[in-house]
């Protein structure tokens, strides 16, 4: 079922509350604590697009990233291709939606954008088997910028430090139930210059396989989020910039840049 999924904030809703959107309405779902085994019941008042603030669209328990999953882009950073997923995981408390604002932090001199397909998660996937449809325990795809403070990830190796900086994952501006991940451009801009173009086609490891080989290493429960990696033309962020990570059929996550104190 096409659905358009949102996270806003009213005055009654102070920590977030999930509901459809629809036209230029929301409607609000009666059970918003989880994303568990997702059933969608509405309530009876719609609200205006314009009454609410619409915030990040998952509070996931974790963000789990695959790296190098497009040959150009490895190829780029001068890595060669992984033979199995390379994973690596963010904070959850870096999680920004549209509209919000990535701060460059001043440990590093080179945060660069990945605009990546994310994966959000309707069921609890534990050990998928190779006979069970993978895509079922998806609710549905929104965009995600992974930002990376390149030269801490080069400096420290692994990449918890350099993914990991507050507001270094927008993710938006919704979730969308009813779309194929199998082919989907995925662009970048920068101040309206495209940075970044690829198509999900391109990934080594396609959005099935990853969820099936993430679920046999760790629980993934409703809600977590799975960011499935960036094509070839990353660059660097600095003050003042618009960084705008458009997915076909997902809309547009656009988040301005400002230097930290």
């Amino acid at each position: 079922m096409f659905m358009r999924i949102c996270r806003f904030i009213t005055s009654n809703h102070p920590n977030g509350h999930y509901g459809i959107i629809v036209d230029d309405e929301i409607l609000p779902l009666k059970d918003s604590v989880a994303l568990a085994n997702f059933s969608p019941t509405v309530t009876d008042a719609a609200i205006a697009l314009t009454e609410v603030q619409i915030v990040a669209p998952v509070a996931p328990s974790k963000i789990v990233c695959v790296g190098r999953n497009y040959k150009d882009h490895a190829a780029e950073l001068g890595n060669p291709m992984p033979p199995e997923p390379l994973l690596f995981l963010k904070a959850p408390s870096a999680v920004i939606g549209s509209g919000e604002t990535i701060v460059l932090p001043a440990q590093s001199s080179q945060v660069e954008h990945e605009g990546e397909l994310g994966i959000v998660m309707a069921r609890t996937a534990r050990q998928i088997r190779d006979d069970e449809d993978a895509l079922s325990y998806v609710l549905g795809y929104t965009c995600v910028n992974d930002v990376t403070a390149r030269d801490l990830q080069r400096k420290d190796v692994q990449f918890t430090r350099a993914k990991s900086f507050d507001t270094f994952c927008p993710v938006g501006p919704f979730i969308e139930t009813d779309i194929d991940p199998l082919d989907l451009r995925v662009t970048t801009r920068v101040n309206g210059e495209v940075r970044q173009q690829g198509r999900t086609s391109a990934m080594a490891f396609p959005v099935d396989y990853l969820i099936r080989y993430i679920s046999r290493i760790m629980t993934l429960y409703p809600g977590d989020l799975i960011s499935t990696g960036t094509p070839a033309g990353v660059s660097s962020l600095h003050d003042g910039d618009l960084v705008e990570v458009e997915v076909e059929g997902l809309g547009a996550l656009r988040n301005d840049v400002k230097a930290g104190q």
